[in-house]
């Protein structure tokens, strides 16, 4: 990993008391919807963040969601945790994503997408480990924003740019300029977050997961078959959700049963 990243993550600034506070309300096996709400109440951008998210068309509650504590019985404890936390790093990073060719709100609605195919999907699997995978899948491209800045101060993002927007393969594109790739910037950055080592290493071999070691590979596998189909650069684009397609059925994966999940989504963001 080039010096200028790994120093850009020692010092990142801690994350704010209030995301503090909801991972020990997570962590807390008693905690339950009522404990995440109050702690989250406080935080006028978190509850901006978490509103704007539970009126998305993305989620089609099919009303609107006007208090937190409305929403978060909507998401559940796991999908607002995630929100929180995916929001506010964002906000601490100082998201500035020209070199991939997309906008800041752009990045965050590709975020909000891969977690929303790999909660619907993984809910037909595994319950418990959906829960999992949405957190991985909202924060995986978190990289994307450190590489970027190292890109822009090495005044290379007008050719970086240009490759982002033909290529198939982002992470061999982030090799090429960095030596290293968003996932694995990603897994350093939370990491010094302090987060659990299972998560950090399913984020970290996302983009390699043959690579990955046996507890951690399904759950690589699937942040990747997600981010495969829903890229920065073309998501949900047909080439995107062939090639995703692809791997989850060579994976081992009903993969079905994935695509009637992506025709299910992208139903509901064109009659939204």
């Amino acid at each position: 990993m080039k010096s200028s990243i790994i120093e850009s993550i020692k010092s990142l600034p801690p994350l704010s008391k209030t995301i503090l506070d909801i991972n020990k309300v997570f962590a807390d096996p008693e905690a339950g919807i009522h404990d995440l709400a109050k702690v989250i109440e406080p935080d006028p951008m978190i509850v901006a963040n978490i509103l704007k998210s539970a009126n998305s068309p993305l989620y089609g509650f099919g009303k609107e969601i006007r208090n937190v504590s409305q929403a978060v019985s909507l998401f559940g404890m796991s999908m607002t945790r995630s929100i929180a936390i995916g929001n506010s790093v964002r906000k601490l990073l100082n998201v500035d994503m020209k070199p991939y060719g997309v906008t800041s709100d752009d990045f965050a609605d590709v975020s909000a997408k891969q977690a929303k195919l790999i909660l619907s999907w993984y809910n037909t699997i595994d319950k418990e480990k959906a829960d999992k995978l949405y957190l991985a899948a909202f924060l995986q491209e978190t990289g994307k924003i450190l590489i970027s800045s190292d890109i822009i101060q090495e005044d290379e993002d007008v050719s970086f740019a240009s490759e982002i927007d033909m290529t198939n393969n982002i992470a061999q594109v982030e090799k090429s300029y960095v030596d290293v790739t968003s996932s694995e910037v990603t897994a350093a950055v939370f990491e010094h977050w302090g987060f659990d080592e299972e998560f950090v290493d399913m984020i970290k071999y996302s983009d390699n997961p043959a690579a990955a070691p046996d507890d951690v590979k399904e759950y690589a596998t699937a942040l990747n078959i997600v981010k495969t189909i829903v890229p920065i650069n073309k998501p949900f684009a047909d080439a995107s959700i062939n090639f995703g397609l692809r791997k989850a059925r060579d994976a081992g994966y009903d993969y079905e049963v994935l695509e009637d999940m992506l025709d299910d989504i992208l139903d509901a963001l064109e009659n939204a």
